[in-house]
Formats: C-alpha cells, structure tokens, sequence
C-alpha cells in the first residue's frame, strides 16, 4: 500500500466548495462522536448508519458523497477504538479519550464519487491528469501535477481518493494498493545506530552524520513572521494573510526535516543488510523541557519510521535494541562505567577509550545480533518462557507479539537455520570462519545473510 500525493489547481470556487465538504466532515464526526457519549454501547456499525440519518436531517450533509460520509463515520471510531485499546492495554498516563475536533484539514472519499480523466493538452508530454468530483459540494474537476504516473495503476487498485489542504495549497491523495518490494543484493554488512544531538547518528564504524537542525536554522525567520501575525488586528484579513505565511515557513521545516530523514534511512538501509537502532520513546524524552526543542528538531521518530519502510521494501533485517546502559556499558569488556550526558568520551579500565556515541553503537550492534534469531530483546523479563518483540514502531512493550516457545518462529518455519559449532572440535578455517573465535559459536543462517555470534566476537558473512 502507497501514497501517492499531486498538487491540485481549481479556481476560487472550488476551493471554497472544498473547504465547505471538509466542513461537513468534522461535522459528522463531532456529531459521531456526541452520538457515541450520550449512547453507551454504540458500535462503528452504528455510526455509520447514524452518518445516513444525519444526510437525511441535514442537507448539507446531504451534498457530500455517501462514502465521504462514511469515511468521517470511520475517523470518529477510530478515535474511539484507539482508546479502547489504551484502555485495556493500561496505558501510563492519559488514555486519550474522544475529543470534538476543531480544525478539519481533509475529505476522503472510497471508491466512488470521483473520476479520473487524462489531460488532453499535456497528457502527452508529462502524463498530466484532471479529477473529478460528482457530488452535490460543486468541487468538479480539478488538475493534478505531480510526477508519478497513475495511468500504469488500475483503478480498481486505488482504494481511498484524500483531499488535504495545506498552508501553500491543497493537494489530492490517492491510496494504491501494489506491493512495493525491492530485491537487492547482499551488502556483506552490518550496522548500529546510536541516535544523538550533537551529531544525527553515530554508527558502529565510528562514522557520524551532523544534525542539520532545520527547525534551529529557520527559528529566525519564525519569529519575524510570528510577530508580524501579533501586530494585526484579531479577525482582520490582514492577520489571516499573516497566519498562512507564518504556517508556510513552518511547513518549509517540517519538510526539509522529513526529506533529510528519508534520503538518509534510504542510504542506510541499501548498504548493509542488517540495521540495528535504539528502542527509544521520544514521547517520553520530550517531557525534559531543557531538551524537548532539540529532539524534536532532530526527527528521530521520522528517521526510525522511513529505516523500518525501507527495511521492508528491500527485504533488509531491522532490529530494535533496549536502550538500557548502550552508553554506560564498555563495548569490549562488558563493564559498567558510569558517566553523565556532559562526559563524551567512553574510558574504561580495560583500556578500551572511544567517543560515548561510538561505543553505544557498537553495544546496540551486538545487542542486536545476539538476539536476532529471536528478533527482541531479554532487558524486560529474562525469566519468561518467550521472548516480547521489540520492533513495532511508537508502541510499549505491552503491544508487542509474545511467543511461548524459545525457538524463534523463522528456526520453526525453516527460514531460518541454526547451527551450534564448537571450535575445540574443528578448526575454525577449516568452514570458513576467522580464527579468532574461540569456545562456542551458534551460527544463524538467514535469507541472504549469515549471523555468527560467539562470545568474543558477532558479526556476519557474505550473504548467499
């Protein structure tokens, strides 16, 4: 499933009719939602059936496709549902409960109530296309740029058609159902990620990437036009005027921030064929006030999000790690050595003296690797028959998947196979290991990758 995403151009009519139709939706779904207060026991089938009621009694309402309506019915119970399932799943703090929305910034439609019509006078050229809306709002048609092609999709294929207004314009969105996965070929590498702010990244090479800090570059410009909207007048077109430029500069940043995560996870994710990276709850690391502007400027939650979507789409092994002690444990003896976030060089009695990033990330590498035929972590609860998967982006670890065999479910299936090799009773060269493993070795044998883990060293081999 993909998201495919054009720039749409009408005339001022159309966009006070869409502007009208995303109206009528936070309409229907505040009204969901009061339906779903006053009635306990209300289901998603009832709301549903109460956005038909609401088309009958209201004929605005009645203007909007059917199954717009329906899909404003769908956004109310999700809302509900997710807090269902914090509920029951006892969530810290606030469980989000339900709440009327105030500002609406998209219309979506399923299936029908719009059509697809190519460009006549540029169709040749750049495969321009025109879409058109059938229902009673007035939107009609509107002109799509952008630079993928819709006409090599099906249209059966597309699933959901958005709406969505932005400070620079509106924009139409069309969910497409194809798979979008890539083969490549075996990297022979792998890698550890210890995320930061004084640098984005840090690997287990010792390479690092700087922080570009977007929000930090464009603060400036952001507080221009924040007091340019503090000296117009409450309610004056003026103030209006100056609230869309103050919400473009802002969108700017949150665009160059997301474009930089994902150039750069797409990078990361081609060149090696095992990732690992911190487990980290960002929501809870911005509660430190002192901190809190940074860490959203550096995009860690983007970054992580587009490692994992390349991970899957060119079929490369993804692992998160538990963050506890990757900074404070020593890479190569293994030793606690305690340090605070001002000390950034990691020294130890072993001898061992390396930038703190630089042996987080190696810690996480081998933290990874040593649980990788099970995909998880044991930090939680080392004495459970199973292992809890650590892996499902912005959850606890009470969502994740447990299992209740030792085994991990890629050695049951045959994906994977695991081997226990003992260097006493072979020599190491003798099948094609390095001589420095020493004592007992288990050897992962994955799809393209090969993982040994020993006691003195992990790493892995060609892939095959």
């Amino acid at each position: 499933m993909i998201i495919i995403e054009f720039k749409a151009y009408g005339n001022p009519h159309q966009y006070l009719a869409i502007d009208e139709a995303i109206r009528t939706v936070k309409f229907i779904r505040n009204s969901c939602i009061r339906l779903w207060i006053d009635n306990k026991g209300t289901g998603k089938y009832d709301l549903s059936k109460y956005s038909k009621v609401l088309a009958k009694e209201f004929s605005f309402a009645n203007e909007l496709n059917s199954t717009a309506r329906q899909a404003a019915a769908e956004r109310a119970w999700s809302s509900i549902s997710r807090f269902f399932e914090n509920c029951k799943k006892k969530v810290p703090g606030k469980k989000g409960f339900p709440k009327f929305q105030n500002h609406c910034r998209s219309v979506e439609y399923k299936q029908s109530g719009w059509k697809l019509s190519p460009d006549k006078k540029s169709f040749a050229k750049r495969r321009l296309c025109r879409i058109t809306f059938s229902d009673k709002k007035g939107i009609g048609k509107l002109k799509l740029k952008g630079t993928w092609d819709l006409w090599r999709f099906d249209k059966n294929q597309i699933k959901r058609v958005r709406i969505v207004k932005r400070a620079d314009g509106y924009y139409i969105q069309f969910c497409v159902s194809v798979d979008v996965k890539e083969q490549l070929e075996p990297a022979d590498a792998t890698l550890g990620l210890d995320v930061g702010l004084k640098e984005l990244y840090t690997d287990s090479r010792g390479n690092t990437e700087p922080n570009p800090r977007f929000y930090r570059a464009g603060e400036k410009r952001l507080k221009f036009y924040q007091r340019r909207v503090y000296r117009k007048k409450k309610g004056s077109s003026n103030r209006k005027k100056a609230i869309n430029k103050l919400a473009r500069q802002h969108l700017k940043i949150s665009r160059q921030r997301e474009e930089h995560a994902k150039r750069l996870a797409r990078c990361v994710i081609r060149s090696n064929d095992l990732v690992a990276y911190e487990d980290l709850r960002v929501k809870n690391l911005v509660k430190n006030h002192c901190l809190a502007k940074s860490i959203n400027d550096a995009g860690w939650y983007q970054f992580r999000k587009w490692l994992e979507h390349f991970g899957q789409k060119f079929g490369r092994v993804t692992v998160a790690v538990n963050p506890a002690y990757t900074s404070q444990n020593c890479s190569e003896c293994g030793e606690v050595v305690k340090k605070s976030l001002s000390t950034r060089t990691h020294v130890c009695e072993c001898g061992c003296e390396l930038d703190r990033d630089h042996n987080a990330a190696i810690n996480i590498l081998k933290r990874a690797l040593g649980t990788v035929g099970h995909t998880g972590t044991w930090i939680i609860d080392p004495n459970a028959s199973g292992d809890l998967t650590s892996t499902v982006l912005g959850s606890g670890q009470v969502q994740q998947v447990g299992s209740l065999s030792e085994e991990s479910p890629r050695l049951m299936t045959g994906e994977c196979q695991e081997i226990l090799f003992h260097t006493d009773n072979c020599p190491t060269t003798s099948v094609g290991l390095p001589e420095s493993i020493l004592g007992t070795c288990i050897v992962y044998i994955f799809p393209g990758i090969i993982v040994v883990v020993a006691q003195n060293t992990s790493f892995s081999l060609r892939g095959f």
